[in-house]
C-alpha cells in the first residue's frame, strides 16, 4: 500500500548537507552530459517536489531545463504546493497521484530524466514504479532512483530494532522475485542492506527494459547519510552509440561517477566545519596530496573528504531581515 511519508514536515530539504552534494554533483555530471552532446536541457524532467522544489529550481537553473513535472501523493498539502511552485510556466504539479500513473503516461519519443526519490525503505510499489519508468524512457533518457537503506521499521535510529530475520521476511514480501531465495537470516544485516537493495532496483531495471532493445548503462551509485542512510542508483538507457558518448565525455574523470554496479558506489559523507575553516580551506583547493592545514586540526579523512566534495559543499547561512 502507498502511503505518504510526510518528510517534508520532519526536515528541510534545502538544510540536508549529504543530499545538497548529491544534487550538486548530479547538476554538473548532466552539465558534462550536455557537453558530451546529450541535449538535457531538452528533455522532460519528472520528480517529487513536495513543497520545497529543490531539485526542480536547481535543473531549471543550472540545466536550463523548461519542462516538469512535480508529482505528491498526498491530497492535504495541495494549497501548499501550488502557493510554493516555482516557475509557473515551467512546472506542472499532479497532486493526489500516485507517481506510477503518471510514469505509465510518459512519452516514448521524447527523452526524459526521471527521479523517483522516495523517502522510505524500498517496497514492492517502487520496484513497479521502476519497471514502468524504464519500459517507457527512450535511449538517452536518464534515470535515477533514491531509497533509504534503514531496517524495515526503524524511526529512533537504534539499528537494533528489527532482527535479521524480519527484515528478510519483509525484503522476501516486497521484492523477493528479484532476490536469492539462497540468501540466510545474517545476509540481511544492516550493513548488507545496500547491496539488498540494489540487487532489487536491478533486477526491476531489467524486468522493464525487457523488449525494449534499450540497456541500463549506469552513472551513479551514491550512499550517503542525513540521519538516515539513503542510496541512489542512476544512469542512461540506450546502447553502444551512447555508452560511447558517455566514455568519451569528461564525466569519466570525475570521482563521483560509477559505471558499473559492481563498484563501490560514492560516500558522500559531510565534515562538521565552522564557516571561517571553509573558507581557509576553499582557498588552498585543489590542494596537492598529503596537504594539511597547519592552524587548526583536521583528521585525515575528514581532510580527504572534503578535497572531494568542496566544488559541491553547501554553504549556510543565517539572513537576520
Amino acid at each position: 500500500m502507498i502511503t505518504p511519508t510526510d518528510s517534508f514536515r520532519k526536515v528541510h530539504y534545502n538544510l540536508r548537507p549529504a543530499k545538497q552534494v548529491e544534487r550538486r554533483m548530479l547538476v554538473d555530471a548532466l552539465l558534462l552530459l550536455s557537453e558530451a552532446g546529450f541535449q538535457v536541457r531538452d528533455y522532460e524532467y519528472t520528480g517529487m517536489g513536495s513543497i520545497h522544489f529543490v531539485d526542480f529550481v536547481m535543473f531549471h537553473k543550472f540545466l536550463g531545463i523548461h519542462s516538469m513535472i512535480s508529482v505528491e501523493l498526498s491530497s492535504e498539502i495541495k494549497d501548499r504546493i501550488e502557493f510554493n511552485r516555482p516557475y509557473r510556466n515551467v512546472i506542472r504539479t499532479e497532486v493526489d497521484c500516485p507517481i506510477g500513473d503518471i510514469l505509465a503516461k510518459l512519452s516514448q519519443t521524447e527523452q526524459h530524466l526521471v527521479w523517483l526519490d522516495y523517502d522510505n525503505i524500498l517496497a514492492e510499489y517502487m520496484l513497479e514504479d521502476i519497471a514502468m519508468a524504464v519500459s517507457r524512457m527512450s535511449s538517452g533518457s536518464i534515470f535515477l532512483i533514491t531509497v533509504d537503506t534503514e531496517l524495515p521499521g526503524f524511526c529512533s535510529g537504534a539499528v537494533s530494532e528489527t532482527s535479521p530475520a524480519e527484515t528478510r521476511a519483509y525484503f522476501e514480501k516486497e521484492a523477493g522475485r528479484y532476490l536469492s531465495p539462497f540468501l540466510q537470516d545474517k545476509d540481511y544485516r544492516y550493513e548488507n542492506l545496500f547491496s539488498i537493495n540494489q540487487t532489487a532496483i536491478a533486477g526491476s531495471i531489467q524486468t522493464g527494459l525487457r523488449g525494449s532493445g534499450n540497456r541500463f548503462l549506469p552513472l551513479f551509485n551514491f550512499l550517503y547519510k542525513d540521519g538516515h542512510r539513503m542510496m541512489t542508483i542512476g544512469g542512461m538507457l540506450g546502447g553502444d552509440k551512447e555508452r560511447r558518448k558517455i566514455r568519451r565525455s569528461r564525466l569519466s574523470k570525475t570521482e563521483y561517477a560509477r559505471f558499473s554496479l559492481d563498484e563501490k558506489p560514492c560516500e558522500i559523507w559531510v565534515p562538521c566545519l565552522t564557516r571561517k575553516e571553509l573558507l581557509y580551506l576553499d582557498s588552498y583547493m585543489p590542494s596537492d596530496e598529503g596537504w594539511s592545514p597547519k592552524e587548526f586540526e583536521l583528521k585525515e579523512d575528514e581532510i580527504e573528504q572534503y578535497k572531494r566534495i568542496y566544488r559541491f559543499f553547501p554553504n549556510y547561512a543565517e539572513l537576520l531581515m
